[in-house]
């Protein structure tokens, strides 16, 4: 049985990763729980070293020494956060949504615990496995064979689920943003798989962080479909000039 204790440790643990730094008081608040309450309850996770306490504030233990999918969470955390925010702005309780699973969208998957009654469909186990357990959301797994460094599945059977739903957003990501050829991708299930999310929804949102529009050395070489006009892109920059042609059409969202 889940104790209020294991049930504010487990919440935590999961916002101090995403956050990577977070101070006391602004957890609790977060949490709507008193400070003592967060300090009782992080001083056992501390002691066996789920996370640290320094002045007042709680720190994630990890690292880029964690499995592929974990370290590129903890890229550019501060801004998947912001941009998780504003997302979650825009989805509502009661909404449905298909997720792929980008790193950016892990962190979405997260703020999308506060939403209530949502109808999810991803390739992601981790977005799945964050929102299954959340009161009346009604989650679907597409897929049954995992990739072995994000959990993500594009098997035949992944496809076949998305294809079948009709939700109201699809939330996409990117591996870089091309001031001619739009978002950019490495793999060609990748492509597939935004275009099949693309099909079954009305609108859809990318989320791509600040580092996606500058130079990689690791260039991706796939496009992402073309977004529709009225479909949104959040960030947490304002896209440089360079951008303004290929994205004019879309509603952009700056995350504080």
């Amino acid at each position: 049985m889940t104790t209020p204790t294991s049930k504010y440790s487990e919440e935590i643990l999961r916002r101090v990763d995403m956050m990577g730094t977070i101070s006391i008081q602004e957890l609790s608040q977060i949490m709507g729980v008193s400070d003592q309450t967060i300090r009782r309850v992080t001083r056992p996770l501390a002691e066996r070293g789920a996370l640290r306490k320094v002045h007042g504030a709680l720190v994630s233990n990890k690292s880029a020494l964690d499995p592929p999918f974990l370290s590129r969470m903890s890229l550019n955390r501060e801004a998947k956060v912001a941009i998780a925010n504003a997302v979650v702005e825009i989805v509502q309780d009661g909404d449905s949504l298909t997720i792929d699973t980008g790193s950016t969208s892990a962190f979405i998957a997260q703020m999308l615990r506060a939403r209530r009654e949502l109808t999810v469909v991803t390739n992601s186990a981790f977005v799945a496995s964050t929102l299954a357990m959340i009161p009346g959301n009604n989650v679907s797994m597409a897929g049954t064979q995992l990739r072995d460094h994000d959990g993500a599945s594009f098997d035949r059977s992944a496809f076949r689920v998305v294809e079948r739903a009709q939700v109201d957003y699809c939330v996409l990501s990117a591996s870089m943003a091309h001031p001619e050829k739009g978002f950019l991708v490495h793999e060609q299930c990748e492509v597939d798989m935004a275009f099949a999310m693309m099909h079954s929804s009305s609108r859809s949102i990318m989320a791509v962080d600040a580092s996606k529009f500058q130079p990689q050395a690791r260039k991706p070489a796939l496009r992402q479909p073309d977004l529709k006009k009225g479909d949104t892109l959040v960030t947490n920059v304002e896209p440089p000039d360079a951008f303004r042609q290929v994205l004019d059409h879309l509603k952009i969202c700056v995350a504080d």
